[in-house]
């Protein structure tokens, strides 16, 4: 099944002009900051869903394909955003909190102020905008599924700038998720600054200074 823009069409008729689409990459990763993104696509584009051929679920497509839908989507797209929670705050607050944060400031910083949000999986109740939160959302909407790419491409990116500050770990290939690459790498050299130590297995480790 592919995303469709059936949910953000029977909203539109309802009057609600812009539908923001929000997802997050990282959130499972043991290293590195949780990425939010969100987005407001043309609706009243009749050929919208033909100019986003191939926009689903970023985990169903390779990082060639994410790449190139990257720039078609801030191509398409009315207002694309990001935010970003650390792995400071993630350890700090939690994942749960982090993601929130991430979502929350990708929200704010749309050039183009929602009327409504369609949210992979967590709701945002501190935000005063309607919305729906549902899960495997990214599968289902265009608009959460093109969030999903410009989350995952984005943190891919960071994550591939960190690896020459914390080289060894082999971040630029496994992105900071628990790969046995991973695993080996920690056995070896034990966390960096950027690692989630309130995260299994790094917090059986002691903090780096």
């Amino acid at each position: 099944m592919k995303p469709t823009v059936e949910k953000e069409q029977a909203l539109y008729q309802q009057g609600f002009s812009f539908i923001a689409g929000i997802d997050e990459a990282g959130r499972g990763a043991w290293a590195g900051p949780v990425v939010a993104a969100a987005l407001i696509l043309p609706l009243d584009d009749l050929a919208l869903t033909r100019r986003l051929v191939g926009v689903q679920d970023s985990k169903k497509i390779s990082p060639k394909k994410r790449e190139d839908l990257f720039g078609v989507i801030h191509t398409v797209a009315l207002a694309v955003s990001v935010g970003v929670a650390s792995h400071t705050y993630i350890d700090r607050q939690g994942i749960i909190a982090a993601t929130r944060r991430a979502m929350t400031q990708a929200v704010r910083r749309l050039a183009i102020p929602p009327h409504y949000l369609l949210i992979d999986h967590l709701p945002l109740p501190h935000l005063s905008i309607p919305q729906h939160a549902f899960p495997k959302a990214d599968a289902t909407s265009l608009s959460v599924a093109a969030a999903s790419i410009i989350a995952k491409v984005t943190r891919d990116r960071l994550m591939l700038q960190l690896d020459t500050v914390y080289p060894g770990y082999g971040f630029a290939r496994h992105k900071g998720y628990g790969t046995q690459a991973h695993q080996e790498a920690l056995a070896r050299l034990e966390p960096c600054k950027i690692h989630r130590y309130s995260f299994k297995p790094i917090n059986k480790f002691t903090i780096s200074d």
